[in-house]
């Protein structure tokens, strides 16, 4: 076994050598034409590296090398070694030339998944189109292939239009042909579809879909989801059509993707009733409506200036139950309320409290200051009374200006009231909350509850002198005289 190891693995080092002094490794001659890329280089000399990694593999894997025990080796030792991890290609390499050794599935599948995550492509490509067909897996010795040929040609093809190359991505699909049972499956179809749209090249995704139909295999909702969207892209809306009525003439049932892309195309046209009518087509087939949808359908029609028309498609939907939890509302609210609607608006949030998320703090927000904007200081304080129960809690500032509000509208009590809420809900009033409603109960004539509110403020060190104590006074006795508290101060 010893001898077996230096015999194999002594002169392929010794040819790595480079003769700069930083002893970088580079390929053998023999290697170059299938793999060119050098080895990183190492810090320490070559004989050096050489009887380092001999040493390792001899105290690291043990005779018989089975794939078992290599596979163990490359995960748990060589993968994590600090000078030889970047050498496992080449171990993985020599192993394959041993004769009483072959890889089966497992070795295949750990090598070429660190090759693709790794982005080492060219060696990635000397496993899969030289060693892998000349040392077949031992599952493929009777009559059928190795089952998991397939899924390591996906991934491989998967990574290589992950990085854009395509061609070598296309190569390894014909040549995995050649190497399964039977026909490719959908999947890898679609990766390479995919992989073709992503990049921009829709007419060399379109021969892959002829291919497919011609290997009699049945597209799914994937495949045609991908060249819908492509057709979108590319202003050939038309076409996209077409091929959604293929897709319902060959039983494949669209999802919500496919609807969504369709709106979102129908849109961009400018067919804004046909894309509201496909919603509706959704519902009619059992497609739950997802908060994606309604964003395509809500910010489509408030962009062209019909938030009136969204607003009705949401309160429709909501009777009708399809309504999603995680609708966000923000958009529509603000258009609504920028628009004076807000009686609208807040029957859209009403709408949101049905489902069961509810309405989010920014939705809340935008409606009470377009309230507020409005003049509609009862619909804001009920709205911001439910929103502290519900646990919602504005900022300060929003907070005081609806307070600031009420009291202006001589409404101080139920002001305070708010205040209090708040407070117990984890809204602390700051100086200018007490402020505003010791104001309000002086414009009101109440000075029992402004002394009350005073008395607050000093047990929290917001009055800071006596001048301002005395402006909060003077500010209560100037609505009607009463004895003045200083004696109260005078006790503080």
């Amino acid at each position: 076994m010893r001898t077996s190891i230096r015999k194999l693995i002594t002169p392929q080092l010794k040819h790595l050598q480079q003769t700069t002094p930083s002893a970088s490794l580079v390929m053998t001659p023999a290697l170059e034409a299938t793999f060119p890329s050098p080895l990183p280089t190492l810090s320490l000399t070559s004989s050096t590296t050489q009887s380092q990694l001999l040493a390792f593999l001899k105290i690291n894997l043990k005779s018989p090398i089975t794939p078992e025990t290599l596979l163990q080796f490359l995960k748990n030792k060589l993968h994590y070694h600090p000078k030889f991890t970047h050498l496992d290609f080449y171990i993985f390499q020599w192993a394959s030339t041993i004769d009483s050794y072959r890889h089966d599935h497992h070795t295949y599948e750990w090598m070429i998944k660190t090759l693709a995550v790794t982005d080492r492509f060219d060696a990635l490509r000397v496993v899969l189109l030289d060693i892998m067909p000349s040392n077949p897996c031992p599952c493929s010795d009777g009559i059928f292939c190795c089952p998991r040929i397939e899924p390591i040609f996906r991934f491989a093809i998967n990574s290589y239009c992950r990085v854009g190359r395509l061609d070598d991505a296309l190569f390894l699909f014909d040549t995995m042909r050649k190497l399964i049972d039977g026909r490719p499956s959908i999947a890898v179809y679609n990766i390479l579809i995919h992989g073709f749209v992503k990049n921009g090249q829709h007419d060399k995704a379109l021969p892959l879909y002829d291919q497919l139909i011609l290997d009699r295999v049945s597209p799914d909702v994937f495949t045609f989801n991908i060249l819908i969207s492509s057709y979108c892209k590319s202003s050939r809306f038309g076409l996209a059509l077409e091929l959604f009525k293929e897709m319902r003439a060959k039983n494949c049932e669209p999802n919500v993707v496919t609807f969504n892309t369709l709106i979102k195309g129908f849109f961009k046209e400018r067919k804004f009733e046909e894309g509201i009518a496909m919603a509706y087509e959704m519902i009619e087939l059992g497609c739950q409506i997802s908060s994606v949808t309604c964003e395509i359908l809500v910010n489509g029609l408030c962009k062209v200036g019909r938030s009136l028309r969204a607003y009705d498609l949401l309160i429709d939907f909501s009777r009708k139950g399809v309504l999603p939890d995680d609708l966000d509302c923000s958009d529509l609210v603000e258009k609504l309320c920028c628009d004076s609607n807000t009686s609208r608006a807040l029957e859209i949030v009403e709408e949101m409290w049905k489902t069961r998320k509810g309405p989010g703090i920014v939705v809340c927000i935008t409606l009470v200051e377009g309230l507020r904007k409005d003049g509609n200081i009862d619909d804001a304080l009920r709205l911001v009374d439910r929103m502290l129960n519900a646990g919602l809690l504005l900022d300060i500032v929003t907070f005081n200006c609806l307070l600031q509000d009420a009291c202006h509208s001589r409404r101080t009590a139920e002001a305070d009231r708010l205040r209090l809420l708040a407070s117990r809900k984890g809204l602390d009033a700051d100086i200018v909350t007490y402020n505003i409603l010791v104001s309000g109960y002086a414009r009101e004539g109440k000075t029992k509850e402004g002394e009350h509110l005073i008395e607050e403020m000093l047990d929290k060190d917001y009055i800071a002198d006596i001048a301002s104590y005395n402006s909060l006074i003077d500010g209560l006795q100037s609505r009607r005289n009463f004895a003045c508290p200083g004696k109260i101060f005078g006790q503080r």
